[in-house]
């Protein structure tokens, strides 16, 4: 039979693990809200002066960091692509869209990275593409960003309309983005809880460095 003393240091360690795993502590945390309908998004058709960037997963990257009560993981999608398109050489002006591939995930142990890819989580088997395609970006950010980008969603079967803080930069050949930010993985539908007593954190830290070049 188990001492007090035992289960209440047991008690105290859990605790102490759980205030250091906590991905989007002091972090900014994405808004979510009901997808935006496409009749109310700008047209697909390019304006006046536009100018398109591509970026890939060669020199960008897309990571993200998970934690249970005992222990954080640092994860990163590695296949993806997209392009920000650029009127008048003004960030507030883009359109930024990306198509990941879930199955792309990578993370350590190589046991973890294939629970992630089940029907626990991501079920990439069922889902095997994520997409984002911008509705607004607007000045000014939470944490010294320099913009708010908006925009649809869609993972794991549930799209929904995202707002986060990011750092955009035009100039000549090249756009970039950097962001970080904090999102509920529930309100994407995945919600396996972990064990009973080594519960897996709501929220996931996404960290984004995009860089785009003119096509």
């Amino acid at each position: 039979m188990r001492s007090p003393e035992l289960i209440l240091t047991a008690v105290l360690l859990l605790s102490s693990f759980a205030c250091d795993n906590e991905p989007g502590k002091g972090k900014a945390q994405a808004a979510v809200a009901s997808a935006v309908e496409p009749a109310s998004v700008a047209a697909a058709a390019p304006a006046a002066g536009t100018v398109t960037y591509a970026f890939s997963n060669q020199g960008s990257k897309l990571e993200f960091t998970g934690a249970k009560v005992t222990a954080k993981h640092e994860g990163a999608f590695n296949a993806f692509r997209g392009t920000i398109q650029v009127v008048d050489g003004k960030a507030e002006a883009s359109t930024v869209t990306a198509e990941i591939d879930t199955a792309s995930l990578a993370v350590e142990p190589a046991k973890l990275a294939g629970h992630l890819k089940s029907a626990d989580f991501f079920d990439v088997a069922k889902f095997p593409k994520a997409k984002f395609t911008s509705t607004a970006i607007k000045p000014g950010g939470a944490n010294g960003a320099t913009h708010t980008v908006t925009g649809n969603l869609e993972l794991h079967g549930v799209t929904k309309s995202v707002s986060f803080p990011a750092t955009l930069k035009v100039a000549g050949d090249a756009a970039d983005a950097d962001a970080e930010f904090a999102i509920n993985r529930k309100d994407f539908a995945i919600v396996y809880t972990g064990m009973p007593d080594d519960l897996i954190k709501d929220d996931i830290l996404i960290k984004l460095r995009l860089r785009a070049k003119k096509t």
